[in-house]
Formats: C-alpha cells, sequence, structure tokens
C-alpha cells in the first residue's frame, strides 16, 4: 500500500497514483481481452487530472473492439465501471479514470463539441434557453464545457437515464 504524505490531500490524485491506475486498468483489461480473444493495444496516459486508458487496435474500423464499444457507446460506460471497480479493488482508492475503445470518445467528443456549439447559436439567436437531448455524465461535461467556454451558461436538468442539458443565456 502507497504511503500518503501529511502535507498532501488525500482526496488530490497524484501522478504517481493516476499512473499506478493506469497500469492496473492496464492489467485488467489485457486479460478481458485474452478472455475475449481480441486483440487490441492497451494505451496508458494522465489526462485533465485522472488515468485515461484506451484500447486501440492497428486495424482501421476493427469490428470487434467496436462490440466493447456498444450501441451509443453503453457498453464501452459498462466496461469503464468494471475497469474503475477493479482499480478500487486493487488500490483500495475510488477511480475516476476515463476508459476509450477505437477512439469512441475522442470522436463522441467531437460531435458533442458540435452540439454544444449549435446550442449556444440557437440560444443567442432567440435569447432562450435550450434543452438538449439526454446524455451521460462524460457527454454532458463535454457539453458544459463548450457552453462556458463560449460564456453562456447551463445546467443539467432531469434524473437518469433522461439527465440532459440546459443551455441559458448570459446574464
Amino acid at each position: 500500500m502507497a504511503e500518503k504524505s501529511g502535507d498532501q490531500d488525500p482526496a488530490e490524485p497524484t501522478l504517481k497514483r493516476l499512473e499506478e491506475e493506469g497500469e492496473v486498468a492496464a492489467d485488467y483489461l489485457e486479460e478481458l481481452l485474452d478472455i475475449a480473444d481480441l486483440d487490441g493495444d492497451i494505451d496508458i496516459d494522465v489526462d485533465h487530472g485522472r488515468a485515461a486508458v484506451a484500447i486501440v487496435s492497428e486495424e482501421a474500423g476493427d469490428r470487434w473492439l467496436r462490440r466493447l464499444v456498444g450501441e451509443h457507446g453503453e457498453v464501452l460506460d459498462a466496461l469503464q465501471e468494471l475497469t474503475r471497480l477493479a482499480v478500487q479493488a486493487r488500490t483500495g482508492e475510488r477511480s475516476r479514470l476515463m476508459l476509450d475503445v477505437a477512439g469512441y470518445r475522442d470522436r463522441r467528443r467531437a460531435e458533442l463539441t458540435r452540439v454544444g456549439e449549435e446550442a449556444v447559436a440557437r440560444v443567442r439567436a432567440g435569447g432562450t434557453s435550450v434543452a438538449l437531448e439526454p446524455m451521460n455524465p462524460f457527454e454532458r461535461k463535454v457539453v458544459h464545457d463548450v457552453v462556458a467556454q463560449a460564456g453562456l451558461v447551463s445546467d443539467s436538468a432531469g434524473a437518469e437515464p433522461h439527465r440532459h442539458v440546459v443551455v441559458h443565456p448570459a446574464q
């Protein structure tokens, strides 16, 4: 078990702890890929204060890896939660690890950026709030960031699985 410094907030992840999360996640995912007889490489990084792990393939459009994404990313979200639980079981710490498979989250981030920019334009043109379609937490965060960068305000409304972003005019 890792030692904790008395000067550091235990809730604040250190680079070393995030790298350890990535390694534990990579081990877990490699075993899963072996069991499922899927080919893929594991990339580990630290991004925006959280471990980031990606399963990638040299074969463009690898349809077998896309099965780990599922329709609308549902399988990927479930796999991310399982991976977070595996990391927590091993480290004793809650993980905020982000998992991507076959570049799905990067592509989705680009789509959501466009959705957020379109919502900002609609709010500016009409002067009224705009409610978007339901999104998972990752998706809502991307849209909130786009809206904030544009100088507008957004919040989340509704309950899962219907929780969505509402973009408001600047006050």
